[in-house]
Parts: C-alpha cells; structure tokens; sequence
C-alpha cells in the first residue's frame, strides 16, 4: 500500500480494508521522499497483514459446527490471563455434554486447535463449558474421591476407578493428596487409563 507518507499509507490501507489500526501490522518498505517542488518526490510503502482474530476464528468454527449438529445455542466468549473462556446457553445443552462430558471436551479441543493454529500469538488454553456442567461435574468428583478414601480405609484395599481423562484425574488427585491415610495414582494407556487410590505404604 502507497502514500505520501507511512501515515497516509496506513490509513489508505486500514479505508481500504475497514479495519482498525489495532487489527493490523505492517511493515514499511519505503519511506517515502518528498522532493523538491514535486521533482524526486516518492511515495512512501508499506506491507500491510491483518492479524489473527483467534477469538472471532474460534466463534465462526464454534458456530459452524453446531449449526451442522443442529444445536441453537448463543455463544459467549470471554478473555482473562491467557485463558479463553467459552459459554454456551440454548435449549437443548445435553447433547453437547454427551457422555461424561466427551462431546464437550472433544469440541473444546478442536476449538482450542482453531485458537492457537499458527502459534502466532501467545498460547491460549480454551475451556468450554454450558450450565456449568464442569463445575458440577468436578463437584461430584470430589465427592466420589472422598467416598473411595473412606472406602479404602475401612477395607484396607486399594479401589480402581473407571478411566477418565487427565482433567478428571487431576480432580481426584488434588481432592486427596493432603489425605494422611491414602494415596493416589494412574495406570494404564489413554484413553483407558485411570486413577487407584490405596493405602500409604507405612515407613
């Protein structure tokens, strides 16, 4: 893009684009020469690339992808210390929890893919979630830790929770790990590996 100076090269460009100049970065190649009384005179050039809009990239794939399941759902996307978080609110939210939560953790990853591709800025970690379902979801969680602990304790034997995936885990982990009686840890290939909670090993 061309001007009279870089200035106007930009402006001319952000018209031409309809862009902020916050939405851009450029590059000038050449500044430009005014001359004397017009001879010799320059114009100034710049190499004009619009930045990656992750957030609005992530909300166009979100939306394809639902409207191609079906789903009406309204998406808010918030920014906070590097972490974007993602809400979804509609009808019928059930089918984009699925089972245990994999529908949901499976879209947040391919999101998450989307946000970051071309690692072009900072690494973003995306969490996706609707009515609150993680957050009951690690509640219940927690709870199950507890029981399994207590289990453990009373029979002496150590007890194998059925697979989940490493957010899960790590719930169970932190819930038990000030336990003074049991501890915890995982075994076994993803996707099947899981956590076993038994009896600290007397010193």
């Amino acid at each position: 893009m061309a001007g009279k100076t870089v200035e106007d090269a930009l402006q001319n460009a952000l018209n031409e684009l309809k862009l902020t100049a916050d939405k851009v970065e450029y590059e000038v190649l050449d500044e430009g020469h005014k001359g004397f009384l017009n001879f010799g005179s320059r114009p100034a050039k710049i190499r004009v690339k619009v930045k990656k809009d992750y957030i609005n990239d992530g909300r166009t794939f979100l939306r394809d992808v639902l409207d191609k399941m079906g789903v009406k759902a309204e998406i808010r996307i918030k920014e906070e210390d590097n972490v974007v978080r993602i809400s979804l609110a509609g009808p019928d939210m059930g089918i984009l929890i699925g089972y245990r939560g994999e529908t949901l953790d499976s879209l947040q990853y391919l999101v998450s893919l989307v946000v970051n591709k071309g690692g072009e800025n900072e690494y973003k970690r995306v969490i996706l979630d609707t009515e609150n379902y993680r957050m009951k979801r690690e509640e219940t969680l927690k709870r199950l830790a507890k029981r399994i602990a207590d289990k453990v304790r009373a029979t002496g034997r150590q007890v194998k929770l059925e697979p989940m995936n490493p957010y899960e885990r790590r719930v169970i982990h932190s819930a038990l790990q000030n336990d003074l009686n049991v501890e915890t840890f995982s075994e076994g290939d993803e996707p099947y590996r899981r956590v076993v909670v038994d009896l600290k090993k007397k010193a």
